[in-house]
């Protein structure tokens, strides 16, 4: 079996990065970047630190001050439907994450990216990491950071954007987020690259 890629590292030399929303209809993409010491992510695993997409609500809520407080550093990055529309989710998705990555105090002598596919544009050493956000503590905590941001967001558009249930659904394309869709028409804030098939039924 092929040790994990950070075996033998220093965990606060690497990054953990994850991105949330990208398949959703409305809003940005958002990335996470986390650096966690060997301590901190033994304990925030103790405490049921996994994937974002398998933690309750009310359980991101609880952990989100316990990886701020652990980690070495952290930070969020975005990239908005404008973005997305323009240069495509892979490009507007790495965006985010470069952006987030630019706020760490000093880049990580590895960077461990959630998914199959490179951070491309990336200068230092990376590996991608299939199913990261349950194997790796940063990522993890990555993960929760960045689905706990763009949730809070999606709660603030909602009193802008009435009507279309983004406090429910987070801007994914659920039923009553389409049939809202149809009946009211698209934002400034959708994805109209992502439109096509939900407006044209």
């Amino acid at each position: 079996m092929a040790e994990d890629p950070w075996f033998g590292r220093n965990p606060a030399c690497c990054a953990g990065v994850d991105e949330v929303g990208r398949g959703c209809l409305f809003g940005p993409v958002f990335a996470g970047a986390v650096v966690l010491g060997a301590e901190a992510a033994a304990a925030l695993t103790a405490q049921g630190l996994t994937d974002s997409k398998k933690l309750s609500a009310r359980r991101r809520e609880a952990l989100l001050p316990l990886i701020r407080e652990a980690a070495e550093a952290w930070a969020l990055g975005q990239a908005s439907a404008a973005e997305i529309d323009g240069f495509g989710i892979r490009q507007a998705t790495e965006r985010a994450m470069q952006r987030a990555l630019a706020k760490l105090p000093q880049p990580p002598a590895l960077l461990l990216v959630d998914g199959v596919l490179p951070l491309r544009g990336w200068p230092g050493e990376q590996a991608t990491l299939v199913r990261g956000d349950s194997r790796n503590a940063a990522i993890a905590a990555a993960s929760v950071l960045a689905k706990q941001a763009r949730d809070q967001l999606m709660r603030t558009l909602a009193d802008r954007f009435p009507g279309y249930g983004l406090e429910r659904h987070a801007g994914y394309g659920t039923a009553q987020h389409r049939a809202a869709l149809l009946s009211l028409g698209p934002t400034a804030l959708h994805r109209r690259s992502f439109l096509s098939r939900v407006l044209t039924g």
